[in-house]
């Protein structure tokens, strides 16, 4: 095993063990994939202000999230097919980030159901939320989530209509992966992965197969999720969401300042600016370039945090210098996952908060609360970065 040093030795383990067309479903964008490489490419651009001869002994990253205790301001961020890059992948997932004491986040498209990733862990989960037209399956959803005792429901609203990832197209995407002599190929180098994909019973979409008929893999979610995907969403469907779970709701998926104070006014507790990782409106503004307009907008009513593109604890620290009250990964997780399973989870959880720590003792901060834009060289800041 490789010294393991930062998340691009994650990358590069889970891009040789991970069969390609799951690999490239984490590593892609849509269309052209600027938006997906702008996420990253704004947050390098960002400078810190090194501070010296500041007592910084003690320090510590712990904060919370929509009041629940965290070690870093940092949630798992829900994603498809996670348990297509390892087998089991959002119970080993879930278990590392409760260890770690991060919040984990189910995607409704995910591998393992709600149910499998209740029954293997002990704190609270999240779960996320899309919406679509057969409000009844949404319900159900929702009662199974109340009945696992989630956490939180996250809506995520920018997937009104499906943006286009070409490498999906090319790969012919589907879970398990289709037997066509390309697939066969490409798995026989992946020894690893199949033989932990022998070792499970969970190759289809938990949340949606035996709940909804005539789904059974991906290219039968396909066509399911085109014709469900609702694009008549609305601000009402909001309220509607909020009042059937009645519990913490965030939303996913802002990126405008109107549109974060309208999700206040439904009754949002947190807002996470998100281009959905770039794979959707390619084009559209990187998130840590659009996170100070949201956070001036939404002031103290609501929590505003941000994914897209982060990749290190020094990251997470850009962001929070900029407003935001958390952060959350996707890719970043599941490269961990996808080289070393739950182990490589926590190694990617690892080597987050120890770039965290180290960065806030050398801009002189001693505790999440006390990070601000002075925590930022303000000299060379984007223009995004300016006071409003």
């Amino acid at each position: 095993m490789p010294t393991i040093t930062h998340i691009g030795d994650l990358q590069a383990l889970a891009k040789k063990r991970v069969p390609r067309m799951f690999y490239d479903y984490v590593d892609s964008g849509s269309w052209t994939e600027t938006t997906y490489r702008e996420n990253e490419s704004d947050l390098q651009a960002i400078r810190f202000r090194q501070r010296v001869a500041v007592d910084i002994a003690k320090r510590s990253t712990a904060t919370t999230m929509i009041d629940v205790p965290v070690s870093m301001p940092v949630a798992l961020a829900p994603t498809g097919l996670t348990g297509m890059q390892h087998a089991d992948g959002e119970i080993l997932a879930a278990r590392a980030a409760e260890r770690f004491g991060v919040p984990f986040t189910l995607s409704t498209m995910s591998i393992c159901s709600i149910e499998d990733v209740a029954a293997q862990t002990a704190a609270p989960f999240w779960f996320q939320l899309y919406m679509m037209k057969d409000r009844d399956f949404i319900r159900s959803l929702i009662n199974r989530a109340k009945a696992a005792n989630c956490g939180a429901l996250m809506l995520t609203l920018d997937l009104p209509v499906g943006g286009q990832r070409h490498k999906d197209i090319r790969n012919g995407l589907s879970a398990p992966p289709k037997p066509t002599l390309a697939n066969l190929l490409n798995l026989a180098t992946k020894p690893g992965w199949c033989k932990g994909m022998l070792g499970t019973r969970r190759y289809g979409f938990g949340n949606i197969v035996g709940h909804v008929k005539g789904v059974e893999d991906v290219s039968t979610l396909s066509a399911w999720t085109m014709a469900q995907f609702d694009p008549s969403l609305n601000w009402r469907d909001v309220e509607w969401v909020k009042k059937e779970w009645g519990g913490k709701l965030i939303l996913k998926g802002i990126l405008d300042a109107e549109d974060a104070q309208r999700g206040v006014d439904c009754g949002a507790d947190s807002v996470v600016v998100s281009n959905h990782g770039g794979r959707q409106l390619d084009g559209a503004s990187s998130t840590i370039s659009a996170l100070p307009a949201v956070v001036d907008a939404i002031g103290s009513r609501a929590e505003v945090w941000m994914d897209g593109g982060v990749r290190s604890g020094q990251d997470v620290l850009k962001a929070l210098a900029l407003g935001a009250r958390g952060t959350m990964i996707g890719r970043a997780f599941l490269y961990g996952l996808g080289a070393m399973g739950e182990a490589g989870v926590t190694r990617c959880l690892e080597i987050i908060h120890k770039e965290l720590d180290v960065s806030m003792a050398l801009c002189g901060r001693t505790d999440v609360q006390s990070i601000d834009r002075e925590t930022l060289l303000s000299h060379t800041l984007p223009a995004f970065c300016s006071p409003r």
